[in-house]
């Protein structure tokens, strides 16, 4: 039997450490491959709350153990951030400074990501004082290079650090909404051909930027178009639709692919001349059904692209940049879709622990009557863990996904002690269900 309530009132208790904690972690600048001192001073804590084992992987990720059970369950944090962006944004505060009030924490990493690793780790504190462990092994993760290649950590430890838990809880923003999926994203490059000549003569040449031009409008119709029959371009909506995509069901529930132009590059001898070529990248969402296969295709079809044949290419970018401990660990730019069914162990204990400290006494200040059951928009490790290797995921987390990236970022004390309290209950909650 979980005793639900004597778990909210130790999250409670650690309301102050866990504040503490997380404005010590964003006052260490940690962006992508800068990461090591944030990844100490994470060491530091687990340590000192009292972690069976803690380990700091070749590729820069911190493992932290509670328990020596057969079931093993992993809980992750991305610990790496965005930059600050144009410092005159930042009116509330410096964002490495930070600041707080009674209910709330500003700086950069508040909610993207540092808050779900102070409430992980004060999770692991209540386990340990509480007498929670059972016939489970969690493993806290602090993930690194997220911002840069989401999931790329993920695949490391996987596949090298031979770590394959039962599930996993991304403790991403959720503004304490339990998310069982996202879209998929990948980054594409559509590159043009041409003949530079002088510009007082363009017929001499042929144009790349002229040529992109019209695959540009063409990838734009994607987005606008409908999928009906005499749509030439039919648009990436009709993968709502049960004619062109059997897995309908989950991609209206994740929302349609989209498609953007999020860069462009020529080269020219001069200002004076036609350019010889023309690159672009795509930034392409994808939803329930889309693989990176099928998104290439859908380039290689487009009208304007068969019109210039050869000068054409189409292909994905890869990812290759040193972690901060100089590993290289490259990897393709594709993170693949994910949706966990609604009816899933994983989905339902979750629910089960909402809803257990939901009746806890002075709750109600934390806990909704029910539980929201939702997605993200962004994307998430998630793409590796479930996307790439089928391992279960969930995601349950302090703060807001609006959040994200933005000047002035913040999150909410009460949302630190409500996820703790949830990941401390998980584990148990899970055993009760799996082992039935």
């Amino acid at each position: 039997m979980v005793d639900f309530a004597k778990i909210l009132e130790k999250a409670q208790s650690y309301r102050a450490e866990m504040t503490q904690f997380l404005r010590d972690m964003i006052a260490i600048p940690s962006e992508s491959c800068h990461e090591k001192e944030v990844v100490l001073r994470i060491k530091q804590e687990m340590e000192k709350v009292g972690f069976d084992k803690v380990e700091i992987d070749p590729m820069g990720n911190i493992l932290g153990y509670i328990g020596h059970g057969k079931h093993i369950i992993a809980m992750d944090a991305h610990i790496d951030t965005v930059g600050i962006g144009d410092i005159r944004l930042w009116t509330e505060c410096d964002p490495y400074k930070g600041k707080e009030d009674d209910t709330t924490i500003w700086g950069r990493g508040g909610s993207d990501q540092e808050g779900g690793m102070a409430a992980m780790v004060y999770a692991g504190k209540i386990i340990k004082d509480l007498g929670l462990e059972g016939d489970y092994t969690l493993i806290v993760t602090g993930t690194v290079q997220e911002e840069d290649c989401d999931g790329l950590c993920w695949q490391y430890i996987i596949n090298e650090d031979k770590l394959k838990p039962e599930f996993v809880v991304s403790t991403e923003p959720t503004s304490l909404r339990i998310y069982r999926g996202h879209r998929g994203r990948m980054e594409i490059r559509v590159e043009a051909r041409g003949v530079s000549c002088h510009g007082s003569a363009p017929e001499r040449g042929d144009n790349a930027i002229h040529k992109m031009a019209d695959i540009i409008r063409d990838v734009r119709a994607l987005n606008e178009n409908d999928a009906a029959d005499s749509t030439e371009i039919k648009g990436l909506v009709k993968m709502l639709d049960k004619k062109y995509n059997p897995n309908w069901e989950e991609a209206n529930f994740l929302g349609r692919g989209t498609v953007t132009t999020s860069e462009i590059f020529f080269t020219s001898p001069s200002r004076c001349a036609v350019a010889d070529s023309c690159a672009i990248s795509l930034d392409r969402r994808m939803t329930d059904g889309e693989t990176w296969e099928s998104c290439l295709d859908e380039i290689r079809a487009l009208p304007s692209v068969k019109k210039y044949g050869d000068s054409i290419d189409v292909s994905m970018y890869k990812y290759e940049r040193k972690s901060y401990t100089g590993l290289l660990y490259p990897t393709e730019c594709y993170f693949p879709t994910w949706v966990l069914p609604r009816n899933h162990v994983v989905c339902e204990s979750l629910v089960e622990a909402y809803k257990g400290l939901g009746c806890a006494d002075d709750a109600k200040r934390f806990f909704n009557d029910e539980p929201v059951v939702d997605k993200w928009t962004f994307s998430t490790n998630c793409v590796s863990i479930m996307g790439r290797y089928g391992i279960p995921c969930i995601g349950f987390g302090p703060g807001a996904e609006e959040q994200a990236h933005f000047p002035n970022e913040k999150t909410w004390k009460d949302h630190l002690v409500t996820c703790a309290a949830m990941y401390a209950a998980i584990p148990l909650t899970y055993c009760k269900n799996i082992d039935k």
